[in-house]
C-alpha cells in the first residue's frame, strides 16, 4: 500500500512538473490570451474591483440618504402648501427643484468619475502588461498574441493567460506601490 501511495505521489509530482514546464516553455508562432481574465484574475485587477465596489457602495448609500432627506423635504413642502400663497409656494418649489437637479448632476458626475477610474486603471494595467506579454512572446518564439475570444478553435497549449497573470502579479503586484 505504501508503494502505491509513493508511486501516485511521484506520478503527480512528475505531472505537475511537466505541466509547469510546459506552461513556461510554450513554443508556438501564435499565442492566445484572454485579456479580460488577465485583468480580472490579476492581483491588480482584483484590488481595483474591490476599491470600485467600495466606492460604488458608498455612493449608493449616500444616494439613499440624500433621497430620504429630499423625500422628507418634499413632503414638508407639500404639507405647507395649503397654508401658503401660490407665488410663495411656487418660489419654494422651484428652489427645491433646482437643488434636486444640482444634486442629481453631482451624483451622476461622481458615478462617471468612478467608471472613469475603473477604465484608467484597466488602461494602466494593460500598458504595464505590454512588456510582459512581449517577453512571453519572444520566449515562445511567437509572432503574435491573439485575443482568445477572436479565435474560433485553438489548442489550450498556446493559451498564455495563466502565465501572463503570474508574471503580471510578479511585476506589478496589486499596483498599490505604483500609485
Amino acid at each position: 500500500m505504501v508503494r502505491l501511495v509513493q508511486a501516485v505521489v511521484i506520478a503527480l509530482v512528475a505531472l505537475i512538473g511537466a505541466t509547469f514546464s510546459q506552461a513556461q516553455d510554450v513554443r508556438s508562432p501564435i499565442l492566445t490570451i484572454d485579456s479580460d481574465r488577465l485583468y480580472s484574475d490579476s492581483a491588480f485587477g482584483q484590488r481595483v474591483v474591490r476599491e470600485i465596489e467600495a466606492q460604488t457602495s458608498a455612493l449608493a448609500e449616500d444616494n439613499r440618504r440624500i433621497e430620504a432627506e429630499l423625500e422628507a423635504e418634499e413632503q414638508a413642502l407639500t404639507d405647507q402648501r395649503a397654508d401658503m400663497e401660490p407665488d410663495a409656494f411656487r418660489a419654494l418649489a422651484d428652489a427645491f427643484d433646482a437643488r434636486v437637479e444640482v444634486i442629481r448632476r453631482d451624483r451622476e458626475a461622481r458615478s462617471r468619475s468612478i467608471a472613469a477610474l475603473l477604465e484608467e486603471n484597466r488602461d494602466r494595467f494593460l500598458a504595464s502588461a505590454a512588456p510582459v506579454l512581449e517577453k512571453i512572446m519572444r520566449d515562445a518564439g511567437a509572432a503574435v498574441i491573439l485575443e482568445q475570444r477572436s479565435v474560433f478553435v485553438s489548442a489550450n497549449a498556446i493559451d498564455i493567460t495563466d502565465l501572463a497573470i503570474s508574471r503580471m502579479d510578479a511585476v506589478l503586484g496589486d499596483g498599490t506601490e505604483q500609485q
